[in-house]
């Protein structure tokens, strides 16, 4: 992955940690307005939702920090991707899931989320995606 493309993830993923859990609503918001089915695999209430959404921030800060070194990263991912089947989480659901976050990015960034940061996010949730559905299914 180019150095390029790590630093456009990591410098705008910082003007989202202020916003990280409106992030997480919109995030959530998006995905069951893309996919209503993917609800059930999901906390009912509220609170539950709001720990599910802490839960998803953290993961995403981790695994952006973790863009610097690879080779740390990937069995992580690769253990993220098989407790995701034990959730219920099928290999196609991964397109939705990076759709929902393209679509949150774009609304958390605003005008920051340029052509050039949102293709460096697409390159960089493909490449994660990719780890944890082959360490997976």
């Amino acid at each position: 992955m180019e150095q390029k493309t790590i630093t456009l993830v990591q410098d705008s993923f910082e003007k989202v940690k202020p916003i990280a859990s409106t992030a997480a609503e919109i995030f959530y918001s998006k995905l069951f307005e893309l996919d209503p089915k993917l609800k059930p695999l999901f906390p009912n209430s509220e609170d539950a939702m709001k720990v599910q959404g802490n839960k998803l921030m953290s993961m995403l800060a981790s695994a952006v920090a973790g863009l610097s070194n690879l080779e740390a990263l990937i069995p992580i991912l690769q253990d993220l991707g098989k407790r995701h089947v034990e959730y219920k989480v099928e290999a196609f659901h991964y397109n939705t899931v990076g759709e929902a976050l393209l679509g949150t990015l774009e609304a958390g960034l605003g005008d920051d989320f340029t052509p050039e940061v949102k293709g460096a996010w697409a390159s960089v949730y493909t490449t994660m995606a990719d780890v944890m559905i082959k360490a997976s299914y």
